[in-house]
């Protein structure tokens, strides 16, 4: 049964469509994986690819913008994170069409027969360096399990010829992807520079690559107005998730 908004659960996020329970991932519910859930393009995909879903954030997000024919794959490689997101898919009103697949995204994604015009990640970012406290949050932010040039070949060799593939990530790093991903034929065709404030300099990127070239149209998103609240741009974007927005 869908998770009423009713009743406030204290071990995880309530959206308005629904509830993500986050105790058992390494990595919770945040405004990166809003932001990106929220951003990315859906219009006319039929089949989306989720590599890492951890709580299925991601997935659960994309299944409440899209179709009902649209059919949504989430690959996670922690045994954990996995079964929490199949428990929150099942209490969602999109149960029948989201799939939490418990493997190697680099062992999973070759023996598809189909290709996927929506492909998104939020991927880890951190080369390995402090050692984190559990394995579960050390894959979860570090490139080690799959680096970004990995990530990107297995995009590229899933995707359909028009199709996109989302990824958010902070500003420099994500500079220093998307050249590696022109370096790799992919070309850059959204792009959407976020800053906390509008004083202050983006910090987060979104981006959205495909295998076929056009112009790449930019723009930069603010979180907060000069009063703290939400702004505008932030407000219309995510609005359809947020419970008291």
């Amino acid at each position: 049964m869908p998770q009423s908004t009713s009743v406030l659960r204290r071990n995880g996020f309530t959206f308005k469509q629904f509830f993500v329970a986050h105790d058992r991932c390494a990595m919770k519910v945040g405004t990166d994986g809003i932001l990106l859930g929220a951003w990315a393009p859906v219009a006319g995909v039929k089949r989306i690819l989720d590599i890492g879903t951890g709580s299925g954030l991601l997935a659960l997000m994309l299944a409440q913008r899209t179709d009902e024919n649209v059919i949504i794959d989430a690959v996670e490689l922690d045994v954990d994170a996995a079964q929490q997101a199949q428990e929150n898919i099942a209490q969602s009103p999109w149960m029948h069409r989201v799939s939490v697949h418990t493997e190697d995204a680099q062992q999973w994604v070759p023996r598809q027969t189909v290709r996927f015009d929506l492909i998104i990640s939020n991927p880890p970012y951190y080369e390995q360096g402090v050692e984190c406290a559990t394995p579960q949050r050390e894959q979860a932010r570090y490139t080690t399990s799959l680096d970004h040039q990995a990530l990107l070949t297995l995009a590229a060799d899933s995707i359909t010829e028009e199709g996109f593939f989302c990824v958010v990530l902070p500003e420099q790093i994500g500079n220093a992807f998307t050249q590696q991903a022109l370096s790799m034929g992919w070309h850059l065709r959204l792009r959407t520079d976020v800053a906390e404030t509008e004083a202050r300099l983006p910090h987060r990127v979104l981006l959205a690559f495909s295998p076929q070239a056009g112009e790449c149209f930019s723009d930069r998103l603010v979180i907060r107005g000069p009063d703290q609240r939400y702004s505008e741009g932030y407000t219309a974007l995510t609005q359809a998730f947020y419970l008291f927005m």
